[in-house]
């Protein structure tokens, strides 16, 4: 099955090392490309149905935070955290994210999905039913279907970029996306709004903001 062809092309894409100036999105469509083409636009399922093994990982809460201090910024640091890498690499494939990471003066804090609620998704975070039903099955194929990808997958990451750090209870901020957003306490745990989404860890704090562990992912439709 396609599903199937996907979640391996992902899968090996992801452990694989970059090739110079080619980004994750690229690598993955450019490999999809040569799978056959599905008959009719996919169904809505699960990106992923079987886990991504992620080297000494055991599960998904097992990296200890690093405490803010120097000159060390969020873009250094979120790479290294196995239970979220699959959302770290989307946030290099996004030029206006990646570039706020890196900036010293920009203070952010990211939200970002685990590894296992990415797995859940009815569709990769690249990926618009509008697109499907507009254009079918080749909808990200060629050079024009790689900028619809890029388009959504940039959609899909700002909406987990937050343009504040320290981020204060209560405080409705915009989204990189233009959506307010903000986190309460519930039963001791902080949970983002809209969407309920539970806050499982701050897994960074650095110089330039904080990156916070979810269970769940931001509305991007």
């Amino acid at each position: 099955m396609k599903s199937m062809a996907h979640v391996l092309l992902f899968t090996s894409i992801l452990q694989s090392h970059p090739t110079s100036g080619q980004s994750f999105l690229s690598r993955f469509l450019s490999k999809e490309v040569e799978a056959p083409a599905a008959a009719a636009a996919p169904q809505q399922k699960p990106i992923m149905n079987i886990p991504i093994p992620l080297p000494g990982s055991s599960n998904d809460n097992n990296d200890q935070p690093s405490t803010g201090s120097g000159d060390v910024i969020i873009s250094d640091v979120i790479g290294k955290e196995r239970s979220i890498n699959i959302f770290a690499g989307f946030t290099r494939d996004v030029d206006s994210v990646s570039k706020r990471l890196e900036d010293q003066s920009e203070r952010t804090t990211v939200l970002a999905p685990l590894n296992s609620q990415l797995q859940k998704l009815p569709r990769k975070p690249w990926e618009d039913p509008e697109d499907y039903e507009t254009l079918g099955a080749e909808a990200y194929e060629g050079n024009d279907g790689e900028k619809r990808a890029t388009r959504n997958l940039r959609r899909f990451v700002e909406a987990h970029t937050i343009p504040a750090s320290p981020w204060k209870e209560g405080e409705k901020v915009d989204s990189m996306r233009g959506e307010k957003v903000w986190w309460e306490s519930k039963d001791g745990k902080k949970v983002i709004q809209p969407g309920d989404i539970e806050v499982s860890s701050v897994a960074e704090q650095v110089s330039n903001g904080e990156v916070w562990v979810i269970k769940g992912c931001m509305n991007y439709a």
